[in-house]
Formats: C-alpha cells, structure tokens, sequence
C-alpha cells in the first residue's frame, strides 16, 4: 500500500492521531476524495453533500476516507470579461495540484468528485498520469427551467437577452427567463462542456451508470456517490488502474459516443489531453474518421428540445451506448470502473424514449454531431458542432467582418453592422494570444438572438461551447498569436465554408496570402505577469488543444 509511507512511520501516525484519526483508520486504506466543493459555482454547491455520501460508501467497504480540495471555475459566471481567459488554464491548474496532494500525501486510491466544465477534464488528466485506482461521481445536471411553458437553460437566457434587445420579447418576459432559466443547482441542463464531458466519463469506463445524467438534485445521486465509494474499494482490492481503463479502445469509444450524443466541441480539445498523459496520442482526424460512421442520435438542448434530465429518462449513456453498438461500433472487452466490461454493463440497457435517443435505423443525422475541418484558414484543424448547424449554413460562402477580440466583435453585432452573409472573424483569442482561449458563447448568443443564425457564420481562434448553435467554426489552428493563416485575413475577403467536405478556405492566392505573412508581426503579449503570462509562454497549439509542456 502506498499510505505504509505514512502509516508504518510513528511520527507520521502522530500527525495522522493529530486529525482525530484512530488507529483502526490509521490502519484502513488512506482514500483521497477530491471535492471541488464551491460556493461560487451552481453546479459546485451541492458536492459537499455529494463528498459526504462518497466517504460514507468507503468507509463501508474499509477504507478511511480524507478529503482534499479542487478548484472550480464557472463558465457562465467568467463569460464576457478577463475571467473567461482563467477558465480553460484551470485545466493544468486542477490537474498539477491533484497529483501534488495525491502523491505528497500516499493515497492508496481516489475518488473524483468534480462537476463544470474544466474540472472534470483537469481531473481526469490526474487521474492517468497519478494511475491510482479511481472512481468518479460528478455532482450531476440542473434541471431544466420553464418560460410561458416551454423548457429553457441557461444558453436561452442568452439569447434572450439579444432578443430584448432587438424589441422580440418584452423586460417582463426577459426577466422571467433570468429568475427561471437556471432553477437548481447542478451543471447547465443541456448538452453543454460540463454535461458532456461526465457522460464521456461514463463512455470512457471511469465513472459508474448514471454519472452524467442523473439530475443533481435526485437523491439517487446520493446514493450512487454511495456506490462510488464503496467501488472504489472494489478496484483498489482488484488493482484496476486508471490506464488498464482508459486504453486507446477506450477512447475510440467515447469518440464514437460523442458523436451519438452530439458533445460540446470542447470534447476535442479535453479528450486528446487526457489521452496524453495515458501516453496516447489522439489524433483529430481520427474524430472525423469515427464521425463519418457514427449517426447522431440524441439532439439536446440547445440543438433540440430534450434535456440532459430527459436523456436520463431514457436510459441514459448506457442506453446510448447498447443502441450504437448495434453496428458493431464499440469496443465491448474493455474493463470499466464498475469492475465489469463496457459490454457486461451495457448488455441489458433499454432505450426508453426514442425520441430522445433515436435507433440506429433512424439517426437524427448519419454523421457524428462534430466534424473537423481543414482548409488553407485552418490547415491544422478547426471544430464546428455539425448537429447545431441548419442545413442552409453546411456550405457558406462570405464576406469577412475581421476582429481582434471578442469585444469588438459582438459590438459591432449589437450595433447592427453585421449582416445576413457575413462571416465573422474573431481572432488573437487562442491560448497564447487570448491568452487563456476564451469560450465565444457570447457573439454566437447575439448572432441567433438576432435572428442571424441561419445567415451569418463565425470563426475564431477561440473556442466554443456546447451552447453554442449556428455555423460557429473554433479552435482554429495555427491561432493568430503564432502567425496562423487566420491572422492574414483582411475585411472583405471572401471565406468559403463547406462542412460536408470538411474545409474552410479564405479566396485568397497563395501569392498574396504570402505578401501578407511577410508583412506580419507577432504582437506584444496582453498580459505580462502572472498565471496567464506563464501559461501563454508555456502553451503549445495542436490537436490537443491547448496543454501545458512542462518538464516532468
């Protein structure tokens, strides 16, 4: 046992003595149970009570339990200011002080209890590169809110706001959608990043049925923090270990799983960075590769009208996942953390509602809901969410209105000067030159409360999120900061998209598109101190997205 580092040393037992511990725990497996317990975010308050079954479920199974925190950052609280550049560098943050309390305090085994959207990714890159047995129990989705009768998420408060604005709804009623749109705690009720991305625990074989779908405020999701706990045991008697779960198959699964289910772009940029410290390199053309033979099946909110508490309903990921295999797209021999096979757990899954999770016969689409495009404005890649996009914006062909930040762009949203055609450019927003590669959930809000969702395209060096509908085109790479195609874009240029064949292209010759870069300058950083100007120096752009190269 790692913790005989502690508990086989008598000054070391002293301190143990100090917590208040007896040597009957003393002498127990030492489990961490990472809490990221906040009063800041929604989808965060309820995990003490989430924390509280966990160490109940160990130390039914004997273990001691010792809980140790995470950091959390809220997306929809850090939109729209200097806090969004925080959101996706708490990644590394989360990840880097895991391990430092994981290892410095010999943890037998651990129990992950993250819920929003760069925690449960942050935490899962701890968990490969630590590979102590683990468990994950997410605190769960926020039920969905009413409007004049119809269900609504934080994303249509958004929208809302734009639709106020240009006079299509009245004060009373944008009102009514800020005291309703988020009525409980939890993660945002639609398939946004965080929803997405603890369903892909599930896919990924880490976390147990029901982690991603089972409402927050449920009392079942106490009970399978219960579970969660007392399972943890069970891997750490049978030495099952977070890289015997998370096996190249592993994540081809939970790819193809992102397809079915129509997961927020931010999957491509977390998935590859777990993959990582698992020592496997996930490429994005593999993505495209499972997306072009995996239907998408589920259309949540905001691309539909089902919620995560709907999905749940339905059978939840399991039931996805039994519906898919159907054509014999899963891997079924993998060990998962519940001790069994994803086939084993997946075999006697019923799909409940196929209305909100299609059968295989009839997808909402025959292709995944993301695809990953190439072209000479991106030729690393770029990501666009396929199953938000109309059908009259998969080929698009435009005008650029070129911005150097998010601010400029959604004034001139809001000011009217963008118009139907138009495509969007915001750049100088990636992870070096944001830094920090801002979420653009507030442009894309302004553009379809608009009305502008079927007319206007945007693309960006910047990142989207599962709230995001339209043709919105992100994580353009090479980014702006290092010189990237994006970077060249003058106003007016014409910008062809055409989802289907996966390209972009800016109509400039090769020529002149090279007069331009000769031309270009980097700019001087917009922070020179600090976090941020450490990770911006840090950062390396590529099919992981943005992660941190640091020596190890």
């Amino acid at each position: 046992m790692n913790s005989e580092a502690l508990t086989k040393s008598m000054p070391k037992r002293a301190l143990l003595h100090a917590l208040g511990l007896t040597n009957e725990e003393i002498d127990r497996p030492l489990i961490g149970v990472v809490s990221s317990y906040n009063e800041i975010v929604p989808g965060h308050m309820n995990l003490d009570k989430v924390v509280e079954a966990v160490k109940l479920g160990v130390s039914m199974a004997g273990g001691t339990p010792l809980v140790f925190p995470a950091i959390a950052v809220c997306d929809g609280l850090a939109m729209g200011h200097q806090g969004m550049k925080y959101s996706l560098v708490s990644r590394e943050l989360i990840a880097d002080s895991t391990e430092s309390m994981a290892l410095a305090h010999a943890f037998d085994a651990l129990v992950m209890v993250p819920n929003c959207d760069k925690n449960v990714p942050g935490l899962l890159m701890a968990a490969a590169r630590l590979n102590l047995p683990t468990v994950f129990v997410s605190g769960g989705p926020m039920l969905a809110g009413k409007v004049n009768g119809k269900k609504v998420s934080f994303s249509s408060v958004s929208e809302a706001v734009a639709e106020y604005d240009t006079g299509k709804i009245s004060k009373e009623t944008l009102c009514e959608f800020e005291n309703k749109g988020c009525p409980t705690c939890g993660s945002c009720s639609g398939m946004y990043t965080a929803n997405s991305m603890n369903c892909l625990t599930e896919a990924l074989g880490m976390g147990l049925p029901g982690n991603g779908t089972i409402p927050a405020v449920y009392s079942e999701r106490i009970q399978l923090a219960k579970h969660a706990g007392m399972q943890v045991m069970e891997l750490l008697r049978r030495n099952i270990r977070p890289r015997d779960i998370m096996t190249e198959g592993a994540f081809r699964n939970a790819v193809t799983i992102d397809m079915a289910l129509g997961c927020s772009t931010n999957s491509m940029l977390h998935l590859p960075a777990i993959a990582h410290e698992c020592g496997i390199e996930l490429n994005l053309d593999f993505a495209n590769d499972v997306s072009n033979h995996t239907p998408c099946l589920c259309h949540l909110a905001p691309v539909g009208h089902a919620y995560i508490e709907e999905l749940n309903e339905a059978g939840g990921v399991y039931a996805v996942m039994h519906e898919i295999n159907k054509l014999g797209l899963l891997k079924t021999d993998l060990m998962t953390c519940t001790g069994k096979t994803v086939g084993e757990n997946i075999a006697n899954a019923v799909n409940r509602n196929p209305e909100v999770i299609r059968p295989v016969e009839n997808p909402f689409s025959k292709t995944g809901g993301i695809a990953v495009l190439r072209g000479n404005l991106a030729p690393d890649s770029c990501v666009v969410k396929r199953s938000a996009v109309s059908p009259e914006m998969m080929t698009h062909e435009g005008p650029a209105k070129v911005f150097d930040c998010e601010e400029d762009a959604i004034e001139a949203i809001n000011s009217g000067k963008i118009v139907e055609g138009d495509v969007v450019v915001i750049r100088y927003e990636g992870p070096k030159g944001g830094p920090g590669m801002r979420e653009m959930l507030n442009p894309t809000s302004a553009i379809m409360g608009r009305g502008l969702g079927g007319s206007v395209a945007l693309i960006t060096d910047g990142r989207f999120s599962g709230a995001t509908r339209g043709a919105a085109i992100g994580h353009v790479s090479p980014e702006a900061a290092v010189g990237g195609p994006i970077a060249l874009v003058k106003d007016g240029d014409r910008i062809r998209i055409d989802i289907s064949s996966n390209r972009v292209d800016v109509l400039v010759d090769d020529a002149e598109l090279e007069a331009r870069r000769k031309e270009w300058r980097p700019r001087k950083p917009k922070i020179t101190s600090g976090y941020l100007a450490r990770y911006a120096a840090l950062v390396t752009s590529g099919n992981r997205g943005a992660v941190l190269e640091l020596p190890r």
